[in-house]
């Protein structure tokens, strides 16, 4: 049977695996995937510390997987020169932004609005414009409470099945595939961060959840911005997820 098809316990491959067996298993099921939908598997690179081991592991597997990256007007300086550097060095990641007129302050006062206008929007037109049957994520369940009811292969939209090969590694083990195979990470990461976002919405926290420094003092504190829990494509009968 095919990685893909199999429905382990994740909690079981947490705790079991060692780091090795999860650097496998994660380029297993990128080849068994890459094997499966050619040119529609797609990564998303956020530019965090768990997307662009994903970027490195899915290179690994075949240099000619394409990628796309979101960003906003809102994004610290230092990842948007980050983004410059990874895109010069593969062209083959394609950069989507939403230029829509927003209130300046649409983040304080509708954080879930900005996130669909700004985060959310793009990806769809990422999932359209790039003929995406299958994009690949750097979710992982062991990252924050609103993480931990993932699988490894999803199809949340009908026709669009999305891939977490991290989803099982533990932070250290991302820090251990990072150090360990020489991958640039984003610079904010040497001043304490662990979650990266955009700038007004990301703190540095010492909270044991790895998300808690996003969105501090809104309703979404520690949540997700609506990439992993909004509709990215409608089926005929307009339904999403």
């Amino acid at each position: 049977m095919s990685v893909l098809e199999t429905k382990e316990d994740l909690k079981v491959l947490v705790e079991t695996l060692n780091f090795r067996e999860k650097v496998d298993r994660a380029l297993l099921l990128i080849r068994e995937a890459y094997k499966k939908y050619g040119d529609g598997l797609v990564v998303a690179n956020s530019l965090g510390k768990d997307s662009v081991a994903v970027w490195d592991l899915a290179k690994r597997v075949d240099p000619k997987i394409r990628g796309f990256i979101v960003t906003t007007r809102f994004k610290p300086a230092e990842t948007v020169a980050f983004m410059h550097e990874e895109v010069a060095r593969y062209p083959e990641l394609k950069i989507y932004k939403n230029d829509i007129k927003i209130d300046d302050k649409l983040y304080e006062t509708d954080p879930d609005q900005c996130c669909d206008l700004l985060k959310v929007e793009p990806v769809k037109r990422a999932v359209d414009e790039m003929e995406v049957d299958c994009w690949v994520t750097g979710l992982r369940c062991t990252e924050g409470r609103t993480r931990t009811d993932y699988t490894e292969v999803e199809e949340r939209d009908k026709g669009l099945i999305k891939l977490n090969p991290i989803l099982v590694w533990k932070e250290r083990e991302i820090w251990q595939y990072l150090a360990l195979y020489g991958v640039n990470v984003n610079p904010l990461y040497a001043e304490g961060y662990r979650s990266l976002g955009c700038a007004p919405c990301t703190k540095i926290t010492s909270d044991d959840n790895e998300r808690a420094g996003r969105w501090v003092g809104t309703s979404k504190c520690g949540g997700e911005c609506g990439i992993h829990t909004r509709p990215l494509k409608t089926n005929a009968d307009g339904d999403g997820i």
